[in-house]
């Protein structure tokens, strides 16, 4: 493998048709994967339900600002050759309907809710970004419901480390992900490295991004990610970080990420594998905080090959 490993907007119309939860699993390409939509708790949710019926089915849960859209249909496509992955917008978020919650617990218990009305009782989980954290709130306060998870381009909350790959972004980088709406050289800025291999990455990505006829037909307000940001501040100190309550994890954790990320510092990857007990890292080269779109094939391999 590359890199280092070791141990250690209106919502949709709900009709019958949809409402109904396939529990053998969907089928089909993530490009042309039909959005269906259930009720969980009162809240119309979208999801997307795609690939193979074997094995533990992978849940999804995605980045800050992030859509059903804004995953990478090569990565998707891989993993469903061997998983069941469903993949949902969270309440109040882009196509689903209801309330933006604003903490971790409360994210976690939608992930689990979605589950359960799926009639998923276990899963395995695969977080980017910001979903890493909620991931790790997932194993903290559902542990049950869990066999696996893959942490990508995450981190716990507040990091302690004076080290150069634990800097923390700077004011450019908020601006940039903080516009109102943002275009395709801001991703290329803040997920990808400043090299031509990188970019050009970032560029074939975003292009498979419009595979999808109907992408980004339902984008996340302001409001959602003003909730989403408050929750995700809230572990931003020493006293309310998850990392030190990452010891009361007992699964299999894969954490994953660039050599240089600068949303989610590379150095916090590095940390996470060590409190874990059963914690696994992996480094990407040249990369950065869209490592995993920018190495589809081989981490999709690397995630069907820790899951199995």
């Amino acid at each position: 493998m590359l890199g280092i490993v070791l141990a250690a907007l209106p919502a949709l119309c709900v009709t019958p048709a949809v409402m109904a939860a396939d529990s053998a699993g969907g089928s089909g390409v993530t490009a042309t994967a039909e959005t269906r939509v259930i009720d969980v708790d009162g809240n119309a949710i979208a999801y997307r339900d795609i690939g193979s019926s074997r094995g533990t089915p992978l849940l999804l849960l995605n980045r800050f600002r992030g859509t059903m859209d804004n995953w990478d249909p090569k990565l998707i496509d891989k993993l469903a050759t061997e998983r069941r992955v469903v993949m949902f917008d969270q309440p109040g978020f882009a196509r689903s309907q209801g309330t933006p919650q604003d903490s971790l617990p409360q994210f976690a218990a939608s992930a689990v809710a979605v589950a359960r009305r799926l009639g998923i009782e276990k899963f395995d989980l695969l977080g980017f970004s910001m979903g890493g954290t909620v991931a790790l709130q997932v194993l903290l306060d559902h542990p049950q419901r869990v066999r696996r998870a893959v942490i990508a381009g995450s981190a716990p909350g507040h990091v302690p480390g004076e080290v150069p790959s634990n800097v923390a972004a700077g004011a450019e980088v908020w601006t940039v992900a903080m516009k109102p709406v943002n275009v395709d050289e801001d991703f290329l800025f803040l997920f990808f490295e400043q090299t031509p291999t990188s970019q050009r990455a970032g560029r074939e990505y975003l292009a498979r991004l419009t595979q999808r006829k109907d992408a980004f037909a339902k984008l996340v307000d302001a409001t959602a990610w003003q909730a989403q940001l408050k929750s995700a501040s809230a572990v931003h100190t020493p006293q309310t970080s998850l990392l030190p309550r990452l010891k009361e994890i007992a699964h299999p954790v894969l954490v994953a990420n660039g050599r240089h990320d600068i949303m989610a510092p590379t150095y916090a990857s590095y940390a996470m594998a060590q409190a874990l007990p059963q914690g696994w890292l992996k480094i990407y080269p040249d990369s950065g905080h869209g490592f995993l779109f920018q190495y589809p094939d081989e981490f999709g391999e690397d995630v069907l090959r820790f899951l199995r």
